[in-house]
């Protein structure tokens, strides 16, 4: 993938279809196998509205509190579990994903979500991270497997119009500069639409991130 393969959404976000071929989409689903399987594997958050999200998740690296929208080390809203450490082969696919846009990434967390047929996620900005790294537009960089997701990027309002884009399975997407605080979400996934022979019935979502720059208070 190179950046003339990339389609750019809006200043800052880019859309890389077909990121990881079939061979890789694979790969990167058996790691998530792999690490679902052990002890701190998905689960359902419930955020601090009281609702449950519309999707399972597991945290790599750090784990994202859906109570406190914060970092921490184990999963303090949910299990007391600790989060498992973020491999580094996925974080490799992260860090080319930015390069091929331009942007330096050093991904230390990730979020892997789980979509059924009826999965979504209401449109949220990407915020939680250290101030450090906001204010340097790191980007944020999402890996999509199994079935398309109609994703939608807005402004810096959640009312601000929205465009849709369809990730499919081996997409990149790529937030950051100007993108980084946009709002963003999935309406929906199209149901059977992945590639039969990847073996994965909805979606799985890998979405990396910065925590902090280096020699920040947060890094």
């Amino acid at each position: 993938m190179t950046a003339s393969q990339a389609v750019e959404i809006a200043p800052g976000a880019f859309h890389l279809p077909g990121f990881l071929p079939a061979s890789a989409q694979r790969r990167v689903l058996e790691t998530v196998d792999a690490l679902a399987s052990r002890p701190a594997g998905f689960y359902r958050p419930r955020v601090r509205g009281g609702g449950m999200m519309h999707c399972e998740m597991l945290c790599l690296g750090r784990h994202w509190n859906a109570m406190t929208y914060t970092y921490g080390p184990v999963r303090a809203d949910y299990d007391d579990r600790p989060a498992p450490p973020l491999p580094a082969r996925l974080a490799r696919l992260a860090e080319r994903a930015a390069s091929a846009v331009g942007f330096g990434l050093a991904p230390d967390i990730c979020l892997v979500n789980r979509y059924g047929r009826e999965g979504r996620m209401g449109l949220h900005q990407d915020k939680d991270e250290d101030a450090s790294t906001l204010e340097a537009g790191v980007p944020v960089v999402s890996l999509s497997l199994g079935d398309t997701a109609r994703f939608v990027l807005g402004g810096f309002r959640r009312r601000e119009p929205t465009v849709a884009v369809a990730l499919g399975s081996g997409d990149a997407f790529v937030m950051g500069g100007p993108s980084r605080l946009r709002y963003h979400g999935v309406a929906r996934i199209l149901a059977a639409s992945g590639p039969a022979g990847l073996g994965l019935e909805g979606r799985i979502s890998l979405t990396f991130r910065q925590f902090a720059l280096a020699g920040s208070r947060g890094g």
